[in-house]
Protein backbone atom coordinates (compact mmCIF):
# COMPACT_ATOMS: atom_id res chain seq x y z
CA UNK A 1 0.00 0.00 0.00
CA UNK A 2 1.59 2.99 -1.13
CA UNK A 3 1.71 5.89 1.36
CA UNK A 4 2.20 9.60 0.70
CA UNK A 5 5.53 10.59 -0.13
CA UNK A 6 5.42 12.54 -3.28
CA UNK A 7 3.43 16.30 -4.50
CA UNK A 8 0.83 14.83 -6.51
CA UNK A 9 -2.56 16.25 -6.68
CA UNK A 10 -5.01 13.96 -5.90
CA UNK A 11 -7.89 12.33 -7.50
CA UNK A 12 -10.72 10.43 -6.52
CA UNK A 13 -8.84 6.87 -5.51
CA UNK A 14 -5.50 8.45 -5.86
CA UNK A 15 -3.26 8.78 -2.82
CA UNK A 16 -2.95 12.12 -2.23
CA UNK A 17 0.66 13.63 -1.00
CA UNK A 18 2.62 15.38 1.48
CA UNK A 19 3.93 19.37 0.96
CA UNK A 20 5.08 22.10 3.05
CA UNK A 21 2.76 24.20 4.60
CA UNK A 22 3.45 27.86 5.81
CA UNK A 23 3.66 29.30 9.09
CA UNK A 24 0.12 31.44 8.79
CA UNK A 25 -1.55 28.36 7.03
CA UNK A 26 -0.61 26.12 10.40
CA UNK A 27 -1.94 29.22 12.38
CA UNK A 28 -4.99 29.17 10.49
CA UNK A 29 -5.81 24.88 10.55
CA UNK A 30 -5.04 24.73 13.75
CA UNK A 31 -7.70 27.60 14.94
CA UNK A 32 -10.44 24.57 13.58
CA UNK A 33 -9.38 22.28 16.93
CA UNK A 34 -9.27 25.27 19.64
CA UNK A 35 -4.96 25.16 19.69
CA UNK A 36 -4.02 28.53 21.62
CA UNK A 37 -1.08 30.40 19.88
CA UNK A 38 1.54 29.54 22.50
CA UNK A 39 1.36 25.74 21.78
CA UNK A 40 0.96 26.77 18.11
CA UNK A 41 4.51 28.25 18.52
CA UNK A 42 6.05 25.12 20.13
CA UNK A 43 4.55 23.23 17.29
CA UNK A 44 5.77 25.34 14.82
CA UNK A 45 9.43 25.00 16.07
CA UNK A 46 8.76 21.22 16.55
CA UNK A 47 8.12 20.86 13.12
CA UNK A 48 10.86 23.21 11.12
CA UNK A 49 9.48 26.45 11.66
CA UNK A 50 11.33 29.18 12.69
CA UNK A 51 13.92 28.87 14.93
CA UNK A 52 13.79 24.84 14.85
CA UNK A 53 13.67 23.27 18.62
CA UNK A 54 15.29 20.24 19.58
CA UNK A 55 16.14 18.43 22.81
CA UNK A 56 19.27 19.73 22.99
CA UNK A 57 17.41 23.16 23.71
CA UNK A 58 16.39 22.28 27.29
CA UNK A 59 13.21 20.89 28.94
CA UNK A 60 9.97 22.59 27.56
CA UNK A 61 11.51 23.16 24.14
CA UNK A 62 10.66 20.27 22.19
CA UNK A 63 6.89 19.32 23.47
CA UNK A 64 6.52 17.10 20.60
CA UNK A 65 9.79 14.77 19.90
CA UNK A 66 9.65 13.74 16.11
CA UNK A 67 8.77 10.31 15.30
CA UNK A 68 7.10 9.48 11.79
CA UNK A 69 3.99 8.15 12.67
CA UNK A 70 1.70 5.93 9.66
CA UNK A 71 -1.84 5.90 9.94
CA UNK A 72 -4.29 4.17 8.01
CA UNK A 73 -7.59 5.92 6.98
CA UNK A 74 -10.13 2.86 5.48
CA UNK A 75 -13.28 4.38 3.30
CA UNK A 76 -16.07 3.24 1.94
CA UNK A 77 -16.26 5.05 -1.44
CA UNK A 78 -12.40 5.19 -2.23
CA UNK A 79 -12.69 6.84 -5.65
CA UNK A 80 -15.77 9.26 -4.93
CA UNK A 81 -15.08 12.85 -5.25
CA UNK A 82 -16.60 13.32 -1.84
CA UNK A 83 -13.42 12.48 -0.48
CA UNK A 84 -10.90 14.42 -2.24
CA UNK A 85 -10.62 16.78 0.41
CA UNK A 86 -10.73 14.59 3.03
CA UNK A 87 -7.68 13.26 1.64
CA UNK A 88 -6.51 16.72 1.40
CA UNK A 89 -7.55 17.58 4.94
CA UNK A 90 -5.31 14.06 6.19
CA UNK A 91 -2.39 15.35 3.73
CA UNK A 92 -2.34 18.73 5.27
CA UNK A 93 -2.41 17.16 8.93
CA UNK A 94 0.55 14.53 8.01
CA UNK A 95 2.82 17.30 6.14
CA UNK A 96 2.66 19.47 9.43
CA UNK A 97 3.15 16.78 11.64
CA UNK A 98 5.77 14.60 9.87
CA UNK A 99 3.73 11.62 9.25
CA UNK A 100 1.76 9.69 6.77
CA UNK A 101 -1.07 7.85 5.67
CA UNK A 102 -2.56 5.16 3.81
CA UNK A 103 -5.98 5.44 1.85
CA UNK A 104 -7.71 2.12 1.54
CA UNK A 105 -11.47 0.15 1.81
CA UNK A 106 -13.45 -0.43 -0.58
CA UNK A 107 -14.72 1.39 -4.07
CA UNK A 108 -18.55 0.21 -3.63
CA UNK A 109 -19.09 -0.22 0.27
CA UNK A 110 -18.22 -3.45 0.29
CA UNK A 111 -18.17 -3.99 3.69
CA UNK A 112 -16.14 -7.13 3.91
CA UNK A 113 -13.48 -5.46 1.76
CA UNK A 114 -12.98 -2.85 4.23
CA UNK A 115 -12.69 -4.96 7.45
CA UNK A 116 -10.19 -6.63 5.48
CA UNK A 117 -8.30 -3.20 5.04
CA UNK A 118 -8.62 -2.71 8.82
CA UNK A 119 -7.08 -5.93 10.07
CA UNK A 120 -4.08 -5.02 7.39
CA UNK A 121 -3.62 -1.93 9.30
CA UNK A 122 -3.63 -3.94 12.51
CA UNK A 123 -1.50 -6.48 11.25
CA UNK A 124 1.00 -3.48 9.87
CA UNK A 125 0.67 -2.23 13.51
CA UNK A 126 -0.42 1.28 12.28
CA UNK A 127 -0.54 4.21 14.75
CA UNK A 128 -3.96 4.72 14.38
CA UNK A 129 -7.11 3.96 11.92
CA UNK A 130 -9.78 5.88 11.06
CA UNK A 131 -13.21 4.54 9.37
CA UNK A 132 -16.56 5.43 8.09
CA UNK A 133 -18.47 2.73 10.36
CA UNK A 134 -21.15 2.49 7.68
CA UNK A 135 -22.51 -1.01 9.03
CA UNK A 136 -24.04 -1.68 12.58
CA UNK A 137 -21.95 -4.12 13.98
CA UNK A 138 -19.17 -5.42 11.20
CA UNK A 139 -16.91 -3.40 12.52
CA UNK A 140 -16.87 -4.32 16.41
CA UNK A 141 -14.52 -7.44 16.24
CA UNK A 142 -11.73 -5.23 14.40
CA UNK A 143 -12.43 -1.99 16.46
CA UNK A 144 -11.49 -4.08 19.87
CA UNK A 145 -8.58 -6.38 18.01
CA UNK A 146 -7.06 -2.92 17.52
CA UNK A 147 -7.83 -1.13 20.88
CA UNK A 148 -6.26 -4.36 22.51
CA UNK A 149 -3.30 -3.86 20.29
CA UNK A 150 -3.00 -0.21 21.01
CA UNK A 151 -4.07 1.03 18.13
CA UNK A 152 -6.76 4.10 18.47
CA UNK A 153 -9.54 3.88 16.53
CA UNK A 154 -11.51 6.56 15.33
CA UNK A 155 -14.92 6.98 13.31
CA UNK A 156 -15.45 9.54 10.76
CA UNK A 157 -17.90 10.48 7.96
CA UNK A 158 -20.35 7.79 9.65
CA UNK A 159 -20.66 6.79 12.86
CA UNK A 160 -22.27 3.47 14.53
CA UNK A 161 -25.33 3.50 16.68
CA UNK A 162 -24.92 4.22 20.35
CA UNK A 163 -26.15 1.15 21.12
CA UNK A 164 -24.34 -1.29 18.64
CA UNK A 165 -21.43 -2.21 20.87
CA UNK A 166 -18.66 -0.31 18.98
CA UNK A 167 -15.78 1.07 20.73
CA UNK A 168 -14.15 3.21 18.44
CA UNK A 169 -12.97 6.57 20.44
CA UNK A 170 -14.51 9.40 18.88
CA UNK A 171 -16.81 10.40 15.69
CA UNK A 172 -15.50 13.11 13.41
CA UNK A 173 -18.17 13.80 11.28
CA UNK A 174 -21.66 15.68 10.72
CA UNK A 175 -24.55 14.96 13.16
CA UNK A 176 -26.37 12.66 10.60
CA UNK A 177 -29.32 12.57 11.95
CA UNK A 178 -29.84 16.07 13.63
CA UNK A 179 -28.70 17.30 9.50
CA UNK A 180 -31.62 15.55 8.25
CA UNK A 181 -34.13 17.06 10.79
CA UNK A 182 -32.64 20.75 9.76
CA UNK A 183 -33.53 19.36 6.35
CA UNK A 184 -36.86 18.40 6.93
CA UNK A 185 -38.07 21.74 8.67
CA UNK A 186 -36.77 23.71 5.37
CA UNK A 187 -38.25 21.20 3.17
CA UNK A 188 -41.35 22.06 5.63
CA UNK A 189 -41.53 25.63 3.94
CA UNK A 190 -41.75 24.31 0.46
CA UNK A 191 -45.00 21.70 1.32
CA UNK A 192 -47.92 21.27 2.78
CA UNK A 193 -50.07 18.78 4.96
CA UNK A 194 -50.64 15.93 2.24
CA UNK A 195 -48.64 16.64 0.06
CA UNK A 196 -45.92 13.82 -1.19
CA UNK A 197 -42.06 14.24 -0.40
CA UNK A 198 -39.71 11.75 -2.42
CA UNK A 199 -36.57 10.93 -0.28
CA UNK A 200 -34.05 9.60 -2.59
CA UNK A 201 -31.29 7.52 -1.28
CA UNK A 202 -28.50 5.50 -2.82
CA UNK A 203 -28.28 2.95 -0.71
CA UNK A 204 -31.14 2.62 2.30
CA UNK A 205 -29.72 1.39 5.93
CA UNK A 206 -26.10 2.10 4.95
CA UNK A 207 -25.31 4.64 8.63
CA UNK A 208 -23.67 7.50 6.42
CA UNK A 209 -26.86 8.23 4.34
CA UNK A 210 -29.53 5.98 6.58
CA UNK A 211 -30.07 9.05 9.43
CA UNK A 212 -30.22 11.82 7.05
CA UNK A 213 -33.88 9.99 5.88
CA UNK A 214 -34.70 9.29 9.32
CA UNK A 215 -33.85 12.59 10.88
CA UNK A 216 -36.38 14.00 7.94
CA UNK A 217 -39.20 11.64 8.45
CA UNK A 218 -39.10 12.89 12.12
CA UNK A 219 -40.01 16.22 10.69
CA UNK A 220 -42.13 15.60 8.06
CA UNK A 221 -44.68 12.54 8.70
CA UNK A 222 -45.65 14.34 11.96
CA UNK A 223 -46.68 17.24 9.77
CA UNK A 224 -48.64 15.24 8.18
CA UNK A 225 -46.59 15.23 4.95
CA UNK A 226 -46.33 11.78 3.04
CA UNK A 227 -42.96 11.31 2.94
CA UNK A 228 -41.74 8.35 1.24
CA UNK A 229 -38.55 6.51 0.87
CA UNK A 230 -36.65 5.62 -3.14
CA UNK A 231 -33.79 3.64 -3.49
CA UNK A 232 -31.86 5.53 -6.43
CA UNK A 233 -28.54 2.56 -6.49
CA UNK A 234 -25.22 3.20 -5.22
CA UNK A 235 -24.32 3.79 -9.57
CA UNK A 236 -24.37 7.56 -11.22
CA UNK A 237 -26.06 5.80 -13.95
CA UNK A 238 -28.65 4.07 -11.74
CA UNK A 239 -29.28 7.10 -9.74
CA UNK A 240 -30.35 9.01 -12.92
CA UNK A 241 -32.69 5.95 -14.44
CA UNK A 242 -34.48 5.81 -10.68
CA UNK A 243 -35.17 9.23 -10.23
CA UNK A 244 -36.49 9.74 -13.33
CA UNK A 245 -38.65 6.50 -13.44
CA UNK A 246 -39.85 7.40 -10.19
CA UNK A 247 -40.92 10.92 -10.98
CA UNK A 248 -42.87 9.65 -14.12
CA UNK A 249 -44.82 7.65 -11.91
CA UNK A 250 -45.54 10.14 -9.10
CA UNK A 251 -45.89 13.25 -11.25
CA UNK A 252 -47.92 14.90 -7.98
CA UNK A 253 -44.71 15.10 -6.06
CA UNK A 254 -44.15 18.35 -4.60
CA UNK A 255 -40.58 17.96 -2.85
CA UNK A 256 -37.54 15.79 -4.18
CA UNK A 257 -34.97 15.35 -1.03
CA UNK A 258 -31.96 13.79 -1.81
CA UNK A 259 -29.44 12.65 0.69
CA UNK A 260 -26.36 11.46 -1.27
CA UNK A 261 -24.44 13.65 -4.31
CA UNK A 262 -25.20 11.04 -6.49
CA UNK A 263 -29.11 11.46 -5.87
CA UNK A 264 -29.17 14.58 -6.14
CA UNK A 265 -28.15 15.04 -9.28
CA UNK A 266 -30.11 13.12 -10.73
CA UNK A 267 -33.00 15.04 -9.22
CA UNK A 268 -31.36 18.59 -10.57
CA UNK A 269 -31.28 16.14 -14.00
CA UNK A 270 -35.06 15.61 -13.22
CA UNK A 271 -35.43 19.21 -12.31
CA UNK A 272 -34.35 20.40 -15.97
CA UNK A 273 -35.83 17.95 -18.13
CA UNK A 274 -39.33 18.03 -17.01
CA UNK A 275 -38.77 22.04 -15.62
CA UNK A 276 -40.48 20.75 -12.04
CA UNK A 277 -39.58 24.32 -11.06
CA UNK A 278 -42.18 25.97 -13.12
CA UNK A 279 -44.39 23.01 -11.64
CA UNK A 280 -44.11 24.34 -8.27
CA UNK A 281 -41.58 20.68 -7.47
CA UNK A 282 -38.54 21.86 -5.81
CA UNK A 283 -35.64 19.48 -4.98
CA UNK A 284 -32.12 19.36 -2.81
CA UNK A 285 -28.74 17.87 -2.95
CA UNK A 286 -26.23 16.69 -0.27
CA UNK A 287 -22.80 17.72 -0.01
CA UNK A 288 -20.86 20.34 -2.38
CA UNK A 289 -19.24 18.73 -5.45
CA UNK A 290 -18.98 21.19 -8.22
CA UNK A 291 -21.73 19.98 -10.46
CA UNK A 292 -24.02 19.99 -7.31
CA UNK A 293 -22.70 23.78 -7.08
CA UNK A 294 -23.65 24.50 -10.38
CA UNK A 295 -27.13 22.93 -10.26
CA UNK A 296 -27.88 24.96 -6.96
CA UNK A 297 -27.05 28.45 -8.82
CA UNK A 298 -28.53 27.50 -12.05
CA UNK A 299 -31.86 26.82 -9.72
CA UNK A 300 -32.78 22.93 -10.25
CA UNK A 301 -31.61 22.40 -6.20
CA UNK A 302 -33.20 24.82 -3.96
CA UNK A 303 -30.75 23.74 -1.52
CA UNK A 304 -27.81 21.57 -0.73
CA UNK A 305 -25.55 20.71 2.39
CA UNK A 306 -21.86 21.02 3.35
CA UNK A 307 -20.50 19.02 5.54
CA UNK A 308 -17.04 20.07 5.36
CA UNK A 309 -15.58 16.92 4.05
CA UNK A 310 -11.91 18.54 4.13
CA UNK A 311 -12.08 18.55 8.44
CA UNK A 312 -12.63 14.86 7.92
CA UNK A 313 -9.49 13.85 7.37
CA UNK A 314 -7.29 17.04 8.79
CA UNK A 315 -9.14 16.27 12.56
CA UNK A 316 -9.13 12.92 12.30
CA UNK A 317 -5.13 12.62 11.65
CA UNK A 318 -4.92 15.70 14.32
CA UNK A 319 -6.70 13.44 16.81
CA UNK A 320 -4.73 10.15 16.09
CA UNK A 321 -1.52 11.83 16.61
CA UNK A 322 -2.32 13.75 19.52
CA UNK A 323 -3.24 10.61 21.14
CA UNK A 324 0.19 9.04 20.38
CA UNK A 325 2.21 11.68 21.52
CA UNK A 326 0.62 12.18 24.75
CA UNK A 327 0.46 8.28 25.91
CA UNK A 328 -2.96 8.26 25.21
CA UNK A 329 -3.99 11.19 27.82
CA UNK A 330 -5.51 13.30 24.80
CA UNK A 331 -8.23 10.77 24.10
CA UNK A 332 -9.83 11.81 20.77
CA UNK A 333 -13.30 13.58 21.21
CA UNK A 334 -16.23 13.49 19.37
CA UNK A 335 -16.45 16.71 16.78
CA UNK A 336 -19.39 18.20 14.76
CA UNK A 337 -17.77 19.12 11.44
CA UNK A 338 -21.31 21.35 10.47
CA UNK A 339 -24.44 21.66 8.17
CA UNK A 340 -24.19 24.32 6.25
CA UNK A 341 -27.20 24.78 3.60
CA UNK A 342 -25.95 26.06 0.09
CA UNK A 343 -28.72 27.95 -1.88
CA UNK A 344 -28.85 30.15 -4.70
CA UNK A 345 -28.05 33.53 -2.97
CA UNK A 346 -25.03 31.99 -1.26
CA UNK A 347 -23.95 29.39 -3.35
CA UNK A 348 -21.17 31.97 -5.29
CA UNK A 349 -17.95 32.04 -2.92
CA UNK A 350 -18.39 28.10 -3.70
CA UNK A 351 -17.90 28.29 -7.11
CA UNK A 352 -15.81 31.50 -7.57
CA UNK A 353 -12.98 30.12 -5.82
CA UNK A 354 -11.59 26.51 -6.70
CA UNK A 355 -9.45 25.45 -3.83
CA UNK A 356 -7.93 22.21 -1.33
CA UNK A 357 -10.85 23.00 1.16
CA UNK A 358 -13.53 22.19 -1.19
CA UNK A 359 -11.47 19.60 -3.21
CA UNK A 360 -11.82 21.65 -6.61
CA UNK A 361 -7.80 22.47 -6.74
CA UNK A 362 -4.22 21.37 -5.27
CA UNK A 363 -3.62 25.09 -5.46
CA UNK A 364 -2.00 26.40 -1.77
CA UNK A 365 -3.86 29.78 -1.53
CA UNK A 366 -5.38 31.72 1.42
CA UNK A 367 -9.04 32.00 0.10
CA UNK A 368 -9.96 35.61 1.67
CA UNK A 369 -12.29 35.52 4.20
CA UNK A 370 -15.74 37.39 3.84
CA UNK A 371 -16.16 40.62 5.40
CA UNK A 372 -19.30 39.87 7.61
CA UNK A 373 -20.15 36.16 8.99
CA UNK A 374 -23.62 34.99 8.08
CA UNK A 375 -25.44 32.70 10.91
Amino acid sequence: MKEHQQANEPQPGVDPSPREVSRRRFLGHAAAIGVSVPALSFALNTFGGEGTASAADGPGKNPFPSKAYSFTLVNHVTTNSFFVPTQYGAQDACTLLGCSYNWVGSQTSDVTEMVNAMNTAINRKVAGIGIPIIDPTAFNTPTDKALAAGIPVVSYNAKAPDNSGNNALSYIGQDLTQAGVEAGKRILSFVKKGDLVGGMIATPGSLNIQPRIDGAASVLNPAGINFVTVATGAAEGAELSAVDAWYQGHTDVKFLYAVDAGSGIAVATAAAKYNLKSKGVNGSGWDVGVPTLQQVKKGNLTFTIDQQAYLQGFLTIMQLFLYQISGGLLRPVVTDTGLLFVTQSTVGPYLSSSNRYEGASKTEKVVPAPSSIKV
